[in-house]
C-alpha cells in the first residue's frame, strides 16, 4: 500500500479519507494533522527577516538566520546552538520553519511584524 495524503478541504475530501482507513490493512499508520506553512508565509516571513536584518535594530548585527532562530525560540519552539568548528561562535541549529503549521507560522510572522514595528524596522513586502 503506498502513503497517501489527503488535503481535507470538503466533504469529497473526507469520504476519500474515511475510505482509506476503511480500506487499510491491520498495522497501518494515520496521521492528522494541521497543514504545515505556506510558500506565500514563508515569503513573507524571509522578506520580513531581510528587512530586519538590514535595518539592525538595538545594533544586533545578525543574519536572517539567526533573527529567524531568535524569534522562534521567543515563540517557545526548540532552538539549539552549536560551536563553529573554527571558533568563531556558536551558530543557530536545528530550527525548521518548513515543520511549522499554518497558525504557528502567523503567529511567527506576527511576532517579526510587532518586533520590527517597535524598532522601526521599514517594510518592504
Amino acid at each position: 500500500m503506498a502513503g497517501q495524503t489527503v488535503l481535507l478541504t470538503g466533504h469529497a475530501q473526507r469520504a476519500n479519507a474515511h475510505l482509506l482507513i476503511d480500506t487499510a490493512p491491520d498495522g497501518a499508520v494515520v496521521n492528522v494533522r494541521e497543514a504545515t506553512r505556506n510558500a506565500d508565509q514563508n515569503a513573507k516571513m524571509w522578506a520580513m527577516l531581510s528587512d530586519i536584518s538590514r535595518a539592525k535594530p538595538e545594533g544586533r548585527n545578525w543574519t536572517t538566520d539567526t533573527w529567524k532562530a531568535a524569534f522562534m525560540h521567543s515563540l517557545g519552539h526548540q532552538v539549539q546552538f552549536c560551536e563553529g568548528l573554527d571558533n568563531s561562535g556558536p551558530f543557530p541549529v536545528g530550527f525548521k520553519s518548513s515543520r511549522l503549521s499554518k497558525s504557528q507560522m502567523a503567529d511567527l510572522i506576527t511576532v517579526i511584524a510587532e518586533y520590527g514595528d517597535r524598532h522601526g524596522v521599514r517594510w518592504t513586502a
